[in-house]
């Protein structure tokens, strides 16, 4: 997956866990949390869909490369590389 993709594969999934919020703003540098409403449930639910639907393990201590967009696709680029994207 090119990066772009996996950008709107976080977008789907933020979309998921929390509808009500805007994500078109969502800014690259600043963390998720200070952007919209995300508790450490709703982080770890990301985690467990990135897991679930494209089986990508993420270690604990790795959790803080997925605090902003820009860190987590930086991040999940050589992970998902080989993953087909979504049609």
């Amino acid at each position: 997956m090119q990066p772009e993709e996996i950008r709107q594969v976080l977008l789907d999934i933020l979309a998921r866990i929390v509808p009500d919020e805007d994500l078109s703003t969502l800014r690259d540098d600043v963390a998720f949390r200070e952007q919209i409403e995300l508790d450490s449930m709703d982080f770890l639910d990301i985690v467990m869909e990135l897991r679930k639907q494209y089986r990508v393990q993420i270690p604990e201590e790795d959790y803080p490369n997925l605090a902003t967009m820009g860190g987590a696709v930086t991040y999940l680029v050589p992970l998902m590389k080989d993953v087909k994207a979504p049609a």
